[in-house]
C-alpha cells in the first residue's frame, strides 16, 4: 500500500487547504448563497483551481461560530479531483474577539478524492509551475472523515485502485508556513480503516492504520490487512523533509493462498497451498525510475506442501531428460512469481498449464529468496523440490529495465549438480533462451524452437555444485 497512501496524504493536504479556504471567506459575508459565485472565484484564484460550491452554505454563531458547506466539487485544469458531500468547520470564539481566525474541528462526510496520472506521467493534483508551492501557517486540531473513497488511475501503467467504506481522523495538524505542505507537517496522530482497496488483480480488505509525523517526516504503524487469503502487517516511513523525498517499507504476508494470488495473473488456477512472504525495502527518488534505481533490501517468499495443478512435472522431467523438448522457464515460474514475478510474471498466462492433459504435481518445498541492490533483484536462495526432482534458478532480475539478468534454471541431481541448465536473457515479457537468439513468450510448455546440439548442458562426472541452499534434495 505505499502507492495508496503516498496518493492519501497528497489529496488530504489539498482537500483541507480548501475547505480552510472556503469557511474564511464566508465569515465576511451576509447573504451567503447570494455571494456564492463570487466566493467560487475567490476560491478558485487562491487555489489556482476549479471550485464549483453546488449546494447550500450555511452559517451558525450558536453554539459556536462554524461554516457547513454542501456539495463541494474541486477539479484541476479540467480534470475532477474531489467532491465533498458535506463539510462542517468550526472557528475558534476567542480569537475572534481580537479579530483573528483560527480554525476548531473540521468533519467532512462523503468525500471522494480521485487521483490520476495522465499518458505523459503528470498527476491531476499538480499545479502549475507558476503557482506558488509555499503553504500558509497551519494549527487545526482535528479533522475527521466518513464515507471517504480514494480512487487513482494512471494511464501510463494502466493500473487503478478504489477504497470503499473508509473512515477516519488526523488530530494535531501544526505547520510553520512558507515551506511546502507536506515538507514541514506535524501531525500528533492519525486513525484511518477501509473495507476494501480494490484493483485490478488485487483486493485488500480491512485495512487498518495509525500514523504520526514530526516536521515532514512520516511514520505509518501498525499498518494491518487481509490480502489473498492472509494476514498482513507492515511499516512505513515517508521523509519528505529532504530535498529528494525517501521511503523505507516492511511487509509480511502469512499463510495467503496461493491459488488466490494466481487468480490475480489469469483465469485459472495453477498452483494452491499456503505460502508466507516477507520483503524490506528502501528507496529515495522523484520518479518512478529514480525510485527503482534506488530501491534496496529482500524480499522472500516460503511455501511447503503446494500443489500444481493440471501438470505432472515428475512425468515431464523424465521425458525432458530424454528429449530435451520441456522449457525450464515455464516449469520455474511459480519461483518467479514469488516475491518478485508481479512485475516478470505480467507476460505470463498461468491458466495455460492447467490446460495440460492431467495429473497434478505435489510440491514439497519452495522457497524464494532474493537481495536487492539499486533495483535489480539477485537470486539468493531460490528453488523448488517435489517428489522426485529438484530445481534451482541463479541470476537477477532487473526492475529498472525490466529484463532478465543472466538468469539459469538448472534442473538438479541429489549432489545438487545440475543435470541440465537453460539460460535466460532479455525482457521479461519476451526472454530469450540459451544461444537460440530467437525471441520467445513465457507461455505453456512450449517446446524449445532450438534443438540443437548443446543447447542444454548435461553434467557429466565431477561437476560444480549449482545449488547449496535449504530446499533438500528429495532423493
Amino acid at each position: 500500500m505505499p502507492k495508496a497512501l503516498k496518493f492519501f496524504l497528497f489529496a488530504v493536504a489539498g482537500l483541507l487547504g480548501m475547505l480552510m479556504l472556503a469557511a474564511l471567506a464566508i465569515l465576511f459575508f451576509v447573504d451567503v448563497n447570494s455571494y456564492k459565485p463570487r466566493l467560487e472565484t475567490r476560491l478558485s484564484e487562491a487555489s489556482a483551481m476549479s471550485v464549483a460550491i453546488e449546494g447550500n452554505i450555511g452559517i451558525k454563531f450558536i453554539p459556536q461560530p462554524s461554516v457547513t458547506l454542501e456539495n463541494v466539487r474541486i477539479a484541476n485544469r479540467g480534470i475532477p479531483l474531489a467532491f465533498v458531500k458535506k463539510a462542517h468547520v468550526v472557528i475558534q470564539v476567542l480569537p475572534l474577539l481580537q479579530r483573528e481566525i483560527r480554525y476548531g474541528d473540521i468533519s467532512t462526510d462523503g468525500v471522494r478524492l480521485s487521483i490520476a496520472r495522465d499518458a505523459e506521467g503528470r498527476y491531476n493534483y499538480q499545479r502549475a509551475p507558476s503557482v506558488s508551492q509555499k503553504s500558509h501557517p497551519l494549527d487545526l486540531p482535528k479533522i475527521s472523515f466518513a464515507d471517504l473513497v480514494v480512487s487513482y488511475t494512471d494511464k501510463q501503467s494502466a493500473d487503478s485502485f478504489e477504497s470503499d467504506s473508509c473512515s477516519g481522523d488526523l488530530t494535531g495538524l501544526r505547520h510553520p508556513g512558507g515551506a511546502p505542505l507536506l515538507k514541514r507537517l506535524t501531525l500528533a496522530s492519525g486513525q484511518f480503516s477501509c473495507g476494501e482497496v480494490g484493483g485490478k488483480k488485487t483486493a485488500i480488505t480491512d485495512l487498518k492504520f495509525s500514523m504520526v509525523a514530526t516536521d515532514g517526516v512520516f511514520d505509518f504503524k501498525p499498518v494491518t490487512m487481509h490480502a489473498f487469503g492472509g494476514i498482513g502487517s507492515a511499516t512505513m516511513r515517508v521523509d519528505r523533509s529532504a530535498e529528494v523525498p525517501a521511503y523505507q517499507v516492511s511487509f509480511a504476508l502469512s499463510k495467503f493462498r496461493i491459488e488466490e494470488f494466481f487468480k490475480m495473473q489469469s483465469s485459472g488456477k495453477s498452483a494452491s497451498g499456503l505460502a508466507d512472504f516477507s520483503t524490506t525495502l528502501s528507496t529515495m527518488g522523484h520518479t518512478r525510475r529514480e525510485m527503482r534505481q534506488s530501491t534496496n533490501g529482500e524480499m522472500s517468499l516460503a511455501g511447503s506442501n503446494l500443489t500444481l495443478r493440471g501438470l505432472d512435472l515428475d512425468a515431464q522431467l523424465v521425458k525432458f531428460e530424454s528429449s530435451q523438448n520441456l522449457n525450464l522457464i515455464d516449469v520455474s515460474a511459480l519461483l518467479f512469481a514469488g516475491p518478485v514475478g508481479l512485475a516478470v510474471a505480467k507476460g505470463y498466462d498461468f491458466s495455460h498449464l492447467a490446460e495440460k492433459n492431467g495429473g497434478n504435481t505435489p510440491i514439497r518445498t519452495v522457497v524464494s529468496t532474493w537481495k536487492i541492490n539499486k533495483g535489480v533483484a539477485y537470486a539468493n536462495d531460490v528453488a523448488l523440490a517435489t517428489n522426485e526432482n529438484r530445481l534451482a534458478v541463479h541470476g537477477g532480475l532487473d526492475f529498472v529495465d525490466n529484463e532478465y539478468r543472466d538468469v539459469t534454471v538448472g534442473l538438479l541431481d541429489s549432489s545438487g549438480c545440475a543435470k541440465a541448465t537453460q539460460k535466460i536473457s532479455g525482457p521479461f515479457k519476451k526472454p530469450v533462451t540459451d544461444k537460440s537468439a530467437i525471441l520467445i513468450p513465457i507461455g505453456p510448455l512450449l517446446k524449445l524452437l532450438d534443438k540443437a546440439k548443446g543447447l542444454f548442458s548435461g553434467s557429466m562426472g565431477k561437476c560444480d555444485v549449482f545449488y547449496s541452499g535449504s530446499v533438500a534434495s528429495p532423493k
